[in-house]
């Protein structure tokens, strides 16, 4: 994570900091998301040698994810308890039959509870990019709570 910060800190961003080693990035930037998502993927090519689809969510947009919480009541263990980023709306097909899975659809997040931790979740199966179609990315209710207090410091 340290050649992360470091690039991007050298292309000119603020406040870089990153959490844990799953590529969360936290920076300050004036571009509106599709563009930052867009500039961040040319960067990471460019300085890393790594062609990987970036999420970007503002402050605001992370904390209307927290405060939305829709299975909140249900997940009793947050580490099983994932919000999928997705870097479009999917269709209402895909919608509806994840919905009757028990996930929960809200724009451009899913929220989805694995009781039984998520390698072992029949769900895992509904949430791949190829299926959905579209970019995903996953956090626990942990590391999404921890980026949004993060944000706030």
């Amino acid at each position: 994570m340290a050649d992360l910060r470091t690039l991007l800190e050298q292309a000119g961003y603020e406040g870089v900091r990153t959490h844990l080693q799953s590529g969360n990035v936290l920076l300050s930037s004036p571009l509106p998301p599709r563009k930052l998502e867009a500039q961040l993927e040319q960067q990471l090519a460019a300085g890393l040698g790594m062609e990987v689809r970036v999420l970007v969510r503002t402050r605001a947009q992370l904390a209307k994810v927290v405060a939305l919480d829709p299975l909140g009541k249900v997940a009793t263990n947050p580490s099983r308890y994932l919000v999928v980023f997705l870097s479009g709306k999917l269709s209402q097909q895909v919608a509806r039959e994840l919905a009757a899975a028990g996930v929960a659809v809200h724009g451009r997040e899913l929220y989805a509870w694995h009781p039984d931790g998520v390698q072992r979740s029949p769900l895992g199966k509904l949430l791949d990019d190829k299926r959905l179609g579209v970019v995903t990315t996953a956090r626990n209710w942990n590391t999404v709570t921890k980026l949004l207090e993060l944000l706030e410091d």
